[in-house]
């Protein structure tokens, strides 16, 4: 445990100097759509919608002080003509890493415009279009007390001493703002109550904005490029298949998440439906000969949708070599959203994910 706290927090100090890491990320993603792409805003049922989400990672190896991620987010969609709809949206999302508190925290707001592009007569798919833009302002902070440097180790007693000073010159425990902005895009269409497909793509820190917790330029954050797709593919009325994945690519950062949700409703007029799924997680990860892709998590997830209310858990099972250290114990996630029903007799069709 020592060895891995102390590698730790010299990833977290050499990436003050330079922030390569890639943002964090939901299992649910579908839960926090938002965090995916600013097109989804106004994709769902109803007037509005709002939805918090958390996420734990690697209690097991970190303690007290695992990754800890919060979203929060406030939809309100808005009739422009009687075919098309302006939403506007709020979101915040604060994510901490690790023992030396590394923080990055976000608000955004973001407007998107759905069109219609169909109306879906006979057996042709009632097509939308969704073009979405979300600017942000961000802060990234990190607790130095909680840091030790080479100055502060003391050989002969083979300890710390944080009493002797650490000789390095930061500014400030927190970064300068960072004024961002998201763009993204999305179609999709509807043949039935129970059967949809949707595909969408997004960019995230257009501008790139500079991170530093020095008096000297910093570093870029990368763009984040964002591709997902998902849909509704029905067996009866009752049971249906809600596939879905997610490929993102960040700096030198690669990932895939990918799997599916079983749904089952009873189709009566207080709807109660469940879902069960299980997703896999693959990333672009460090092997003997050098960078690789591969098998990062299984994730196990459970949904309840009561009315107006969708409450989601998931689980991830690490799959990588870190299973050895953390005895396959990854992540632990919550979602939880609420739909507010629209006052329009007209509603807005949109897909399940």
């Amino acid at each position: 445990m020592h060895k891995l706290t102390a590698i730790v927090l010299l990833f977290l100090w050499f990436g003050c100097a330079r922030l390569t890491a890639q943002d964090p990320r939901f299992a649910q993603f579908y839960a926090a759509p938002l965090q995916v792409n600013p097109a989804f805003n106004g994709v769902f049922e109803g007037r509005f919608r709002a939805a918090v989400n958390y996420r734990v990672l690697y209690p097991t190896l970190l303690s007290d002080r695992p990754f800890r991620t919060y979203a929060a987010s406030y939809e309100h969609r808005l009739r422009v003509t009687q075919q098309d709809y302006l939403s506007l949206s709020g979101s915040a999302l604060q994510d901490e890493a690790g023992a030396a508190q590394y923080l990055r925290t976000q608000v955004s707001f973001s407007a998107s415009l759905i069109k219609q592009m169909s109306e879906g007569k006979g057996r042709s798919a009632e097509q939308f279009l969704v073009a979405g833009l979300q600017g942000a302002i961000g802060q990234h902070s990190l607790g130095f007390d909680r840091l030790w440097f080479s100055n502060q180790y003391n050989a002969a007693d083979n300890d710390v001493d944080f009493s002797t000073p650490s000789g390095e010159s930061f500014a400030s425990e927190r970064s300068n703002f960072l004024p961002d902005l998201h763009a993204g895009i999305m179609w999709y269409g509807l043949w039935d109550d129970n059967q949809s497909f949707f595909l969408g793509a997004a960019v995230h820190h257009i501008a790139e904005p500079q991170v530093t917790f020095l008096n000297e330029t910093g570093s870029r954050l990368f763009r984040r490029w964002t591709v997902h797709a998902g849909g509704e593919v029905p067996f009866t009325r009752q049971l249906s298949l809600l596939p879905g994945a997610m490929v993102m690519r960040q700096g030198p950062s690669f990932s895939i998440t990918g799997g599916g949700n079983l749904r089952y409703t009873n189709r009566e007029w207080k709807e109660l439906a469940l879902r069960a799924g299980l997703w896999a997680h693959g990333s672009n990860q460090v092997a003997n000969s050098g960078p690789d892709f591969g098998l990062d998590a299984f994730i196990f997830t459970a949904i309840f949708e009561l009315e107006r209310w969708n409450l989601g858990f998931s689980y991830d099972v690490t799959a990588s070599s870190l299973r050895r250290s953390n005895y396959s114990r990854g992540a632990f996630e919550m979602a939880l959203t609420y739909f507010h029903p629209a006052k329009e007799r007209r509603r807005v069709r949109c897909p399940k994910y």
